[in-house]
């Protein structure tokens, strides 16, 4: 993975009031992580101002949205910062851009799926397989929890799960 590959931080999901403002769903670190940053998409956007929605979202104002009309236009666009302005990884840390794609397999080498999501519910991140082959009959896809007793390993390349969560 490229330093300058962008990585999604937010995205608009729509205007806020008159004066340009935009509603951002807030991905990774959220709030805190957004702040760390005053340039966005290549530079193209300038971050003047940025506050909690309170409903675990953002309110933000960037210098290029002027007026109601601009901020609309913005819906769905996501906001992004080059990979090499994030803060360094700690042991066990991870973004869940590098998990994506990744072969899954078990701790005795059995082949599973690849990596096709990670998402959160609130609890820990649980890691989404879609299983190949696929299964005739049952579940397209397996979710595993990212945990030290779900999964044992992961590289550039592969994940590894035990095996106990892949029995369906």
């Amino acid at each position: 993975m490229s330093v300058n590959e962008p990585i999604t931080l937010a995205a608009v999901t729509g205007a806020h009031g008159v004066s340009g403002e935009v509603r951002l769903k807030l991905l990774g670190e959220g709030l805190d992580a957004l702040r760390q940053h005053s340039a966005f998409n290549d530079g193209s956007l300038t971050l003047k101002k940025v506050r909690s929605d309170n409903k675990g979202g953002a309110i933000a104002r960037f210098a290029e949205v002027e007026g109601r009309n601009a901020a609309e236009k913005m819906r769905g666009t996501v906001i992004t910062v080059p990979r090499a302005e994030l803060p360094p990884l700690a042991e066990g840390e991870y973004y869940h851009r590098d998990l994506i794609g990744l072969l899954a397999q078990t701790e005795c080498g059995d082949a599973i799926g690849r990596v096709t999501a990670v998402e959160n519910f609130g609890a820990s991140d649980i890691i989404e397989i879609t299983l190949d082959p696929v299964p005739a009959k049952g579940m397209k896809t397996l979710m595993v929890p990212m945990t030290k007793q779900a999964v044992l390993s992961w590289d550039t390349k592969t994940l590894v799960i035990a095996a106990d969560f892949a029995d369906q």
